[in-house]
């Protein structure tokens, strides 16, 4: 396969693989995201030992613990050229051995070392961090043909004990990349690539459902329409995806089962809930192991952490954004005798329809670059949220998905409207719009402009209410780079 998209990021890797210094680089992302892939072909023919870690449980549910994680390490070296020696005691003796394997091989090129999966090899009271601080403080730093480039699905993992170490590592990463899902424009060049014609409009729930991962989106088979390959997915008897939601929890945090816990509970809500009730409803101690298991899912792209329009920035909100997860959790998980056939037989339920829209609402959040751009307001520093108003006996209250609010004293009021045709203003929706348009300038300040925008699948109709909408973005715009 070729690789697709990641034009930043390729260049940044042979940029560093260029200069003349020792570099230390640090690539994160989600599960599934193609970190793996863009090195290997980033840096294809130029990596001197790779090696990737093994994973925390193994297929019988075991662990892998220091012992079989050394093992493994020493016969990666070994596999690569190293002489025939004994398994290292510690990751101390571990990392001399491939000091002195790189020294062997060593003529004076570019060396670049690649551990992928660097969090499974800490495992507990393993000392993994100290002999890695050893290896690079020590040696590998005043290397200048040395790259040392290592990877992970454990965000907050990789942050905390690299990018933002306290101790022996503080500032010694060079370089960071966090990768991201593709955006719609990648997703629709990998499609072709791949041979699968789809339209826009079903490469937008594709990644409504799917969340522009790589990974996911190569199940894929051309000649079936998008039905036919959600179906094959996730709702056959061996659908591809169907154990992948725990999988993936287990592979990414030592604590999966809490992990889940927050995520289905933050699931039951679109707009979220405060850090308290999910405590309460979880069942969780409202603690610092809480904060440590909100940050880690805030970091790995799970969940975000936000504060709600006209809100004190002391009450943050935490959302669930992953749209695989919500999906799952929408539609799979708890399922009995799911009919094989589930998404062809009702892909204009109503059930359906609703989860469209919900869906494009995240995908718009998603894509806030585009919608940004299409305003002709790339350069002005924004906030985007989400506003409600709770209604009482005197007026009936209002809630608003996407509010972008600019430094330059607009609002857009975003409503999100994922159509099969041209979106029509009816006489209702546009009281409704009225109505929502002045509940949110009584809470701004008078220098505020507040301007309705319509992001759309396909346009709007020209009628009377038309022309309540001072901008209307639609699904072309989002596509754009």
């Amino acid at each position: 396969m070729t690789i697709l998209g990641r034009k930043k990021e390729i260049e940044e890797l042979k940029q560093l693989y260029s200069s003349n210094k020792a570099e230390f680089v640090a690539v994160y992302g989600r599960r599934r995201v193609g970190k793996t892939f863009l090195i290997d072909e980033a840096l294809k023919g130029l990596i001197a030992f790779r090696h990737a870690g093994l994973s925390p449980v193994d297929e019988s549910g075991a662990s892998n613990n220091s012992k079989q994680q050394l093992q493994h390490f020493y016969q990666s070296l070994q596999l690569q050229g190293m002489k025939k020696s004994h398994c290292p005691k510690n990751w101390l003796e571990a990392f001399f051995m491939l000091e002195q394997f790189l020294q062997q091989k060593d003529n004076g090129e570019r060396q670049v070392i690649f551990l992928d999966e660097l969090p499974w090899m800490d495992t507990p009271k393993s000392g993994f961090i100290t002999a890695l601080e050893s290896f690079w403080n020590t040696w590998a730093c005043h290397r200048q043909n040395l790259m040392l480039v290592v990877c992970g699905s454990a965000n907050s993992w990789m942050l905390d004990n690299l990018v933002n170490n306290h101790g022996g590592l503080y500032g010694r990463t060079t370089y960071e990349i966090k990768l991201m899902p593709f955006t719609l424009s990648e997703c629709e060049a990998f499609y072709k690539s791949q041979g699968i014609q789809m339209s826009r409009y079903d490469i937008a729930q594709a990644n409504m459902i799917l969340g522009g991962i790589p990974y996911y989106m190569t199940y894929l088979v051309k000649g079936k329409s998008l039905a036919q390959n959600i179906d094959s997915l996730f709702f056959e008897t061996n659908a591809k995806l169907k154990n992948e939601f725990s999988r993936l929890f287990a592979s990414v945090f030592t604590r999966p089962d809490d992990m889940i816990r927050i995520v289905r509970f933050l699931s039951s809500r679109r707009n979220g809930f405060s850090r308290e009730d999910i405590a309460q409803n979880t069942q969780l101690l409202n603690n610092g192991d809480l904060s440590k298991q909100l940050n880690a899912l805030v970091a790995s792209d799970f969940i975000e952490k936000y504060v709600p329009f006209g809100e004190s920035k002391r009450k943050p909100h935490y959302k669930l954004i992953d749209p695989f997860c919500l999906f799952y959790l929408r539609f799979v998980e708890g399922q009995k005798n799911i009919d094989p056939q589930f998404w062809m037989n009702n892909v204009d339920s109503a059930k359906i329809n609703a989860w469209r829209g919900y869906a494009f609402e995240d995908l718009c959040f998603r894509h806030i670059s585009q919608i940004k751009h299409a305003l002709q307001i790339a350069g002005v520093t924004t906030t985007q949220s989400a506003w409600s108003l709770q209604g009482d006996d005197k007026q009936v209250g209002a809630q608003i998905d996407l509010i972008i609010s600019r430094k330059d004293n607009v609002i857009n009021l975003c409503e999100m409207k994922f159509y099969s045709e041209e979106f029509t203003i009816s006489s209702d929706y546009h009281k409704t719009l009225v109505h929502r348009t002045n509940l949110l300038q009584q809470q701004v300040s008078r220098k505020t402009a507040v301007h309705n925008t319509l992001v759309t699948t396909y346009g709007l109709t020209y009628n009377a209410y038309s022309s309540d909408f001072m901008n209307t973005i639609t699904l072309d715009d989002l596509f754009n780079t």
